[in-house]
């Protein structure tokens, strides 16, 4: 059967003041009403019941995401070890009650439309699953700029696939220079890499066996104590133990057998302020407002608060201004990335009440 697992363990500090610790971005909304990881679920419709999602995330946030997916089964880490721990996790928990188990992993803070692409695209990936069982299949986004931020995927011969263009993956790429992403851009061989994986649970603790062994047998430890007494015990002790890595670096790299389905959907990572921008039409000045505002020749500015609280901007340009309960950002758009050093600097100064 093919089951969801959502990763939701992201701390998202570059959308601080928004995005805290008890609730990272993926449980705030930036468009629409609801929130990005319920989002990600419904998105999944008809192809997986809501009985069969999983998300794994940061033990504290169990009790809030339990509250937005109600019916998801949410598994709490104790401690933060990178993606291929966590898949590792989702399948061995899985398998032990159902050794048949497919895989859809995906991150919990990405804006995908339409739906029914999505699953049209997912449907083409079970596709490559059902023709080669021993098959990992990824989702690449053609790029439109050369992003140096995103990882990379080089496709190569394409593979038969109706209704659907599918290809052989020649190599994943790590974050590029931003000269080395034109050079992708113009080559027309590569996609952005989604993050968003199928594969045969039974596949993937195969192949972290032989590639991470030490890490993997942990992880079967774990899975064998699912339904036990020790659970719990055995899952923070042995979890505790592993070395954190990418799944991307623990498998992805390492094993020939990729497929890559060209994405026929729409797709944004959320990755900073300025997708805001992206997420909620601009207006006649080019202002994107989540909130009450009032713009004095304000242009191409970012304001994010609520219907409670004025934002009022006068004479000012390409800003973002974040207004919460307790904290408040004003930074320039072109200053974005340096949100994660105020994040820092308050956590230097012990100001835990603001993060």
């Amino acid at each position: 059967m093919l089951h969801a697992v959502i990763m939701a363990g992201g701390s998202g500090t570059r959308f601080w003041p928004a995005s805290r610790r008890e609730t990272p971005k993926q449980l705030l909304s930036f468009s629409g009403t609801r929130t990005m990881i319920q989002d990600t679920s419904s998105r999944l419709g008809e192809l997986v019941p809501a009985d069969r999602v999983m998300v794994v995330t940061n033990a504290s946030l169990v009790p809030a995401i339990s509250a937005q997916l109600p019916t998801a089964t949410v598994v709490g880490e104790p401690c933060k070890r990178d993606t291929a721990p966590c898949v590792g996790l989702a399948a061995a928990i899985l398998l032990a009650n159902d050794p048949d188990a497919t895989m859809l992993v995906m991150p919990s803070d990405h804006v995908i439309s339409t739906d029914e692409q999505f699953q049209m695209a997912i449907q083409s990936g079970l596709t490559l699953l059902d023709q080669d069982p021993t098959r990992i299949v990824t989702f690449g986004i053609k790029p439109n700029y050369p992003a140096a931020s995103f990882g990379y995927v080089e496709r190569g011969d394409a593979i038969a696939l109706e209704n659907a263009k599918a290809y052989h993956v020649v190599r994943f790429r790590e974050k590029p220079s931003l000269e080395t992403a034109r050079e992708y851009c113009d080559a027309g061989t590569f996609y952005w890499n989604a993050g968003i994986f199928l594969w045969r649970a039974s596949l993937i603790l195969e192949l972290l066996r032989k590639h991470e062994p030490e890490m993997a047998a942990h992880i079967d430890a774990i899975g064998a104590s699912v339904g036990t007494k020790d659970f719990d015990e055995v899952f923070r002790e042995r979890f505790g133990q592993i070395k954190g890595k990418s799944i991307d670096y623990a498998v992805m790299e390492r094993y020939a057998n990729v497929a890559v389905v060209e994405a026929p959907f729409r797709w944004d990572d959320v990755g900073s302020w300025q997708a805001i921008s992206r997420l909620n039409a601009p207006d006649a000045n080019g202002n994107s407002v989540r909130g009450t505002h009032i713009g004095i020749d304000t242009r191409n500015t970012i304001i994010y608060g609520d219907a409670t609280h004025a934002i009022v901007t006068i004479d000012v340009e390409d800003l973002i201004v974040v207004h919460t309960e307790n904290a408040t950002l004003v930074a320039p758009k072109r200053s974005e990335e340096r949100v994660r050093e105020a994040v820092k600097e308050l956590e230097a100064r012990g100001l835990d009440a603001f993060l």
